[in-house]
């Protein structure tokens, strides 16, 4: 096994985390929220700042993404100033336990937005609704029934019907559906935003999951992409 080296980037980043939690926690501590309460503001802040980060980083820039990063950004650096002696925490202003109280309905707030909000792509360019009912099979013509001959040694292969070959399973099977060309200009942008985010080819089960149709039409749309 080889040596475990320590990453002084990671180091630094617990040290800070850690600092800020205990400074949130301080804060809320001071205005009023006690036990588990005051424990869970730091949490709360700090997952809605990753949550607006993680927004940027995979949709883009967007203008929701950045109000509630910096709404969580300030928060975070609010409570760390707060607590190096500019307020007296021990006889906290209004406005303080104002916005303790007021922070969990902004924060669900924020959360559910980033997590409900389309972003500007998918909002740009919706998916049109695609038909995917399958044609109906071709049926096979009945076949007559031959009359009756008054002496049955004089029927012979002419009086019947020629017989239909069956028919082959290509001609039984349905036709697929044709693929709409805005569904596959909507899906090229998917699968290239896919390749520049991970670095590989999209793949069907994965092209189906983020366009929301059928298997068969996914991979369709698949073979098209290649």
């Amino acid at each position: 096994m080889g040596r475990i080296r320590p990453d002084p980037v990671l180091v630094q980043a617990v040290i800070a985390g850690a600092l800020s939690f205990a400074h949130l926690h301080d804060l809320a501590a001071a205005a009023g929220q006690d036990g588990w309460k005051a424990w869970a503001y730091p949490i709360s802040v700090d997952l809605l700042l990753v949550a607006a980060w993680r927004r940027l980083r995979n949709d883009g820039s967007s203008r929701l993404a950045w109000c509630w990063f910096v709404i969580a950004l300030v928060a975070s650096l609010g409570a760390n100033v707060a607590t190096a002696g500019f307020l007296d925490l021990r006889h906290p202003p209004a406005w303080l336990r104002f916005g303790i109280a007021g922070w969990p309905a902004l924060a669900f707030l924020g959360g559910t937005l980033l997590a409900h909000t389309r972003n500007a792509a998918e909002a740009a360019d919706p998916a049109p609704p695609v038909d995917v009912t399958p044609a109906p099979a071709p049926v096979p013509a009945p076949v007559p029934a031959a009359e009756p001959a008054d002496d049955p040694t004089e029927l012979n292969a002419v009086d019947l019907p020629a017989a239909e070959p069956p028919a082959e399973p290509s001609q039984l099977a349905p036709a697929p559906a044709p693929v709409p060309a805005a569904l596959v200009a909507h899906a090229r942008k998917v699968a290239d935003e896919h390749h520049a985010r991970t670095g590989e080819q999209i793949d069907a089960d994965t092209l189906r999951a983020r366009l929301g149709v059928p298997s068969q039409l996914a991979g369709a749309i698949a073979a098209q992409l290649a």
